[in-house]
Parts: C-alpha cells; structure tokens; sequence
C-alpha cells in the first residue's frame, strides 16, 4: 500500500488505520436507492488495503460488474475516541478533513442484500477508498458548511452540502466510538450526497471540497 496520511502538503506520522463509513446519512441519497432514510446512523467499515491516494488513477474490477462512485467529505482521526467521549472531544481528535470515494460494486451488493448477506465484498474491496490529502482542522471553518461536488467528464453529477447530513460530524464521531474505538490515523466517511452513478474505464472525474480541496483523477481497469 503506497498510501500515507498527509496534512497541507506535509506527510505525517500517523498510522493508516481503519475506515469508519456511514450508509445513508443524506436523505435524498437514500431515497434515490429506494432506502428507508435511517433513525440513527448505518455504519460499515472498510480495511486500510482498501485506502489508495485520489492523486494517481483508480482502478476498479470491472469483471466485477458495475462500480458506483459516492463522494464524501471524510475526517482523519488524531487522537484516540472512546466510548464515552463527547463533542468537545471529538472536535480536538480532528486532524484533517478530506475528500474520499466510497466505491460501490452496486450489482455485487444488491445480490447480498437479497440474500441477507453482509456486504462487504462490494464496499471494501481494496483499492474502494480512493482518498486525498488532508487539510488541516483549523482549515475548516465549519464543519456542518462545506461543498462537496464530483464531476463526472465534466458534467457535474454530485452537488451537496454538509449542512444536509441526517447526523452531523460531532455527533457521528461520539456515536462511532461507542461502538468502534477511533484510533490515530483512523478515517471516518461521513456520507454521500444524491448523485451516485456508474463508473466507465476512461471517465475523467473532478472532486471538491468547497474552496479546500480540488482533485482530479481518471477511471482505469484493474488487470
């Protein structure tokens, strides 16, 4: 794995640990699956082999059927988060706030759901969590405002607003960590706005995180 944490420019030491995902935390983003929007927060959890740096090409497993892209604003974890902790603590466990592809093999996690099988194998795949640096916390001057857009062959297919999360950063992290101990070098996905879609070989993708964060990368087969 060639991915490493990296706050403004700068690599830093902590860990690639785990990644904290959170299903359905937008409304619209739920209904546009025909998903119930949820009463509290659905969370799964990718491995660190599937974390791969946004600035080289993706690779997706085409042989694998369709691969959906989800972008997310996503939260770098500097100091450990237990249970029992509360917002104050969560905001001073921020390191960095990001951008992250939560890639989906929609037909392959369809085919669990039906089953009742769990559906890890469509979510966290390696090479699922395209991510990019880090800009720092005291970068971000609210949380709970911030633009997160994807362009798809120039064509804007995501367009959405923190502000919009059915639970806010705060209180997902303080609700994580009574179930998962966050770790330094932990990465939480805080959700995707509607706009999901399919992935094709060849499509050039733009990503935005307010004026914070651009990135471009392309869509490549794996071998």
């Amino acid at each position: 794995m060639n991915y490493r944490h990296s706050i403004d420019g700068a690599e830093v030491d902590l860990p690639v640990g785990k990644v904290v995902c959170v299903g359905r935390n937008y409304a619209a983003h739920a209904k546009e699956l025909n998903n119930p929007v949820p009463t509290e927060p659905v969370l799964f959890i990718k491995p660190n082999t599937s974390i791969v740096s946004l600035a080289e090409s993706i690779f997706i497993p085409t042989h694998l059927g369709q691969c959906h892209f989800e972008t997310e604003m996503s939260i770098l974890i500097g100091t450990q988060l237990g249970a029992g902790c509360n917002e104050e603590q969560a905001q001073a466990a921020i390191a960095g706030v990001g951008l992250a592809l939560d890639l989906t093999l929609r037909e392959l996690q369809q085919q669990l759901k039906d089953k009742s099988l769990p559906w890890e194998k469509a979510k966290s795949f390696d090479g699922a969590c395209p991510a990019s640096e880090f800009v720092s916390a005291s970068r971000v001057a609210n949380l709970q405002n911030q633009q997160i857009q994807l362009h798809q062959n120039q064509q804007l297919r995501q367009d959405g607003n923190s502000a919009d999360m059915l639970t806010p950063v705060l209180p997902l992290l303080v609700y994580i960590s009574q179930f998962f101990t966050l770790m330094p070098g932990d990465m939480v996905l805080t959700g995707t706005p509607a706009g999901v879609g399919p992935l094709a070989v060849g499509d050039q993708l733009h990503l935005s995180l307010s004026d914070l964060i651009q990135r471009q990368t392309q869509i490549c087969a794996t071998v």
